[in-house]
């Protein structure tokens, strides 16, 4: 893991295992339900797979991670020590949003908003059948322009192309707004009232769509303005 400080104090002791680059953030999926390697990979897009297995293999001999082989399957499990990791990440993504400053351009990944979309809806809020939602970004690169969530109530599917299957309303939007939307910072009502955000399906369907895809965990976190 990371290089020794040689101190005893117990905050050198737990950053020579954490402050690795990308060790948290693979933390951070484990925690939010990734077990696969590909699910790992969905969750951290610009991280190479060498890398990847790469720090696995550390937090694995750290303890922090269980390696489980099951059917000719590998998953990757967080320990206790991980578990006890939890209010530590849930402490820093809310410092992170209050003080980590402006998002660049090149913050703005779709691919990594469309994961996290994914695996924060609500199955019991899903229409019995399935449902197909696409994302529209005009100003991504065209090759990142157009998601499809296929919606069911056993999974949702995330398609950099087109699966096929009737689409029941369609999202378009700035990049940047919809990430504002995932963040907290913009709320559905006001990106939709302004026309930010544009909805075309259906009006069952789009009175949906802002609960199926609401905003993150750390959305409720007062900013510095609002805490004032």
């Amino acid at each position: 893991m990371g290089a020794p400080y040689h101190q005893f104090c117990p905050v050198a002791k737990a950053m020579e295992l954490l402050d690795e680059r990308w060790t948290m953030l693979i933390m951070r999926e484990l925690l939010y339900g990734s077990r696969r390697f590909t699910e790992l990979r969905h969750g951290l897009p610009t991280m190479s797979p060498s890398l990847l297995s790469k720090r696995l293999q550390q937090l694995v001999r750290a303890g922090l991670v269980r390696r489980e082989e099951a059917g000719g399957s590998v998953s990757y499990v967080p320990s206790q020590a991980a578990e006890e990791l939890r209010p530590v990440l849930e402490g820093l993504g809310a410092w992170g949003v209050r003080w980590a400053g402006e998002l660049g351009d090149a913050d703005l990944d779709p691919k990594l908003l469309m994961w996290d979309f994914h695996r924060i809806i609500d199955p019991a809020l899903l229409p019995a059948e399935r449902t197909v939602v696409v994302f529209d970004f005009p100003d991504a690169p065209a090759k990142a322009r157009r998601w499809w969530l296929v919606l069911t109530a056993e999974e949702v599917d995330v398609c950099d192309f087109d699966p096929g299957h009737t689409v029941a309303v369609e999202i378009t939007s700035p990049l940047r707004t919809m990430v504002e939307i995932w963040r907290g910072d913009l709320a559905w009502d006001r990106a939709l009232r302004t026309g930010a955000v544009r909805l075309t399906g259906a009006a069952d369907y789009r009175r949906a769509v802002p609960r199926w895809f609401a905003p993150s965990r750390f959305a409720a976190v007062p900013r510095p303005e609002r805490a004032a």
